[in-house]
């Protein structure tokens, strides 16, 4: 019986290419029949932001409407990590995507979901950053270190990002 191959990625930018390189990496590794875990810390929180606004149970704070409005809604909005041009590199690499026909990252999410792919919120990082769980995507986990820990430790990949 052969053991099953687990891939792990912190995925700590916010940034769409950085964080499109992960769930290409994610999808591609699910593909090839790994278990995989992306754990969504600090910034790279955004991508599983949803895209719309959200009526929230409980009141968020000064700080934490600060956060809010400064940081992008969703996957769509990032910013790129080089050559963001006041907001004209996102469309340009978007684009660019298009005409080669290639999955934008918004998609690779749906996919990586779709692929049982473990999405997880670093809940730390959401208490600091005053994200409540009706503000990201349906269908993801909620946990903190230990619990990334306790999947990275037995892993064959693990990532960064």
């Amino acid at each position: 019986m052969t053991e099953q191959k687990r891939t792990t990625i912190i995925l700590f930018s916010g940034d769409y290419d950085k964080a499109m390189a992960a769930y290409i990496i994610a999808n591609g590794a699910a593909a090839y029949d790994h278990e995989v875990t992306i754990f969504h810390t600090f910034w790279g929180l955004n991508a599983l932001r949803k895209d719309e606004d959200v009526m929230l149970p409980k009141k968020k704070g000064m700080m934490e409407n600060l956060f809010a409005k400064m940081m992008p809604r969703g996957a769509n909005k990032m910013g790129l990590s080089k050559m963001n041009f006041a907001g004209m590199g996102p469309k340009m690499i978007k684009d660019v995507i298009k005409k080669h026909k290639a999955v934008p990252l918004p998609q690779l999410i749906e996919m990586a979901q779709e692929q049982d792919i473990k999405l997880v919120a670093c809940t730390m990082t959401m208490d600091l950053l005053g994200l409540q769980a009706e503000e990201l995507l349906d269908g993801i986990e909620y946990a903190g270190v230990a619990a990334y820990l306790g999947d990275a430790q037995d892993g064959n990949v693990n990532l960064f990002i």
